[in-house]
């Protein structure tokens, strides 16, 4: 279902909280539009599309890449980001999320959220007048997504009818891949250490596109894509050693990836802790393509606000 909010200007508003906020076509426009962009980058011929537009950026979970990917672009874009951490904003001192978001949708044109609890943004898209992107929430991670399926599309072409293995935790990146594996029509092997799978009305909600593997090597055989993220994901420190011994046997490395596709890629969303889930080697290999897995998010997200902006 699309998600949508309160009526400005006469038009309803779309918001971007998971992948099924998306049409499969409106997908392919925006990795389309993704490359496009990219590509005026490095031909020198970027043009202000955006001018005057303001996006406010709430983080309440830190990060690196999110916020160098949406400051950049709304700056190539020309125009303007607005970082607001939980210790600058009264949302971080109990302002009902509802009221932060109909204040802040009337002086901003879109607003990113980085934040724990899925049900937090959904409430601050409900309330918002201008459009809401998920930059993450502890249930889905959208726009890694987009930048990842812009990363096989330049290196593979369509995803369409391939096979992905999700090897790991079963968290916020996998519940992605899930919805990603209905909307771009790939079969989905997920292999996760027993008890930190992906909940059955997850894989159910993917039409049979998700298969269940009882080991990492099964999932992997015959993989185009392989692809997996940290053990322990932020606010997950306490289990850090727990989580280690339960996936001790998931690390994705030159072995496993051995019975993979012959050209399958490996991706990771990054940060990446060598010697846990993938191994140096692998992640540090010449023709890598992680590195442009993390540029693309730069490209996927200009894609994907100037798309929200322009409905």
């Amino acid at each position: 279902m699309v998600a949508v909010s309160a009526p400005k200007n006469g038009k309803k508003t779309r918001h971007f909280l998971t992948l099924n906020d998306i049409s499969a076509e409106e997908l392919s426009s925006i990795i389309a539009r993704a490359i496009e962009l990219k590509a005026e980058v490095y031909n020198g011929t970027s043009k202000p599309l955006l001018e005057r537009k303001v996006m406010g950026m709430i983080f309440e979970k830190s990060s690196t890449r999110t916020r160098v990917s949406f400051e950049t672009g709304m700056a190539q874009l020309g125009g303007h980001a607005l970082f607001l951490s939980s210790r600058d904003t009264q949302l971080g001192r109990g302002e009902p999320i509802e009221d932060s978001a109909r204040v802040l949708s009337r002086m901003v044109d879109i607003v990113m959220i980085r934040t724990f609890g899925h049900d937090i943004i959904e409430r601050f898209a409900e309330f918002s007048r201008v459009p809401v992107i998920n930059a993450l929430t502890d249930d889905y991670h959208p726009c890694q997504l987009l930048a990842d399926i812009q990363t096989f599309v330049e290196l593979r072409g369509s995803m369409q009818g391939k096979s992905v293995a999700w090897v790991g935790d079963g968290n916020n990146m996998c519940n992605s891949y899930i919805n990603a594996a209905r909307l771009c029509d790939f079969e989905l092997r997920i292999a996760t250490p027993e008890g930190f799978g992906p909940t059955a009305e997850r894989i159910n909600s993917a039409n049979a596109r998700v298969k269940v593997c009882a080991t990492p090597t099964e999932a992997v055989k015959g993989a185009d894509l392989v692809v997996t993220d940290t053990w322990a994901s932020m606010g997950q420190e306490e289990e850090k050693q727990l989580r280690e011994r339960a996936f001790a046997d998931y690390q994705v490395n030159g072995e496993l990836m051995s019975h993979a596709a012959s050209d399958a890629l490996f991706m990771h969303c990054l940060p990446a802790y060598r010697g846990k889930e993938v191994s140096a080697d692998l992640l540090d290999a010449p023709d890598s393509p992680v590195w442009q897995e993390a540029e693309n998010r730069l490209h996927a997200q200009k894609a994907l606000i100037e798309f929200l902006l322009t409905q």
